[in-house]
């Protein structure tokens, strides 16, 4: 897994079945990547619907949350439709895996994604990172713990001349 103060790889990956999106649009602010193994999954549909709650905690801190998985992009939005999410679901589908391995999350036994999260600053670098029991919800005290921090080193970090 890759660990703070790493460079976020880039990816683009299918937001929907016709639209995609890159981490580095997303420049500029922070951006929480949550992997997750599969929609439809219990736990899965737990952590998804909870991240949906908080969300206007996130973008307190101007984050932008995406959830990944390997699942496919229409897979995602009848699970986004269904739980009434706010927030992208991003399909590593084809190659299947492929930005979970460059995070060092994907689970070659099962075929999925581990239940990871980054927390990636606005220059695009780790700043957070974590890796759950598949079988146990990470919450969100994690995530809204590593932005907290991020503001406050922003803040107190001199802006570069």
């Amino acid at each position: 897994m890759l660990s703070p103060g790493t460079q976020a790889p880039d990816f683009t990956l299918r937001c929907t079945p016709d639209q995609s999106v890159s981490l580095s649009e997303l420049r500029g602010q922070p951006v929480v990547l949550a992997f997750y193994p599969a929609d439809w999954s219990p736990v899965c549909g737990d952590q998804m619907a909870l991240y949906n709650e908080t969300l206007d905690e996130f973008q307190e801190f101007q984050a932008e949350l995406i959830g990944i998985s390997v699942d496919g992009a229409w897979c995602h939005d009848a699970f986004a439709k269904h739980n009434k999410l706010h927030f992208p679901l991003l399909a590593d589908f084809e190659p299947k895996g492929a930005v979970a391995r460059a995070y060092g999350v994907y689970d070659e036994k099962d075929g999925t994604c581990e239940r990871a999260l980054f927390v990636i600053d606005s220059d695009g670098i780790i700043h957070w990172s974590y890796v759950s029991p598949t079988g146990v919800n990470p919450g969100a005290n994690g995530i809204l713990s590593a932005l907290e921090d991020l503001r406050t080193k922003s803040e107190t970090t001199p802006a570069a001349k």
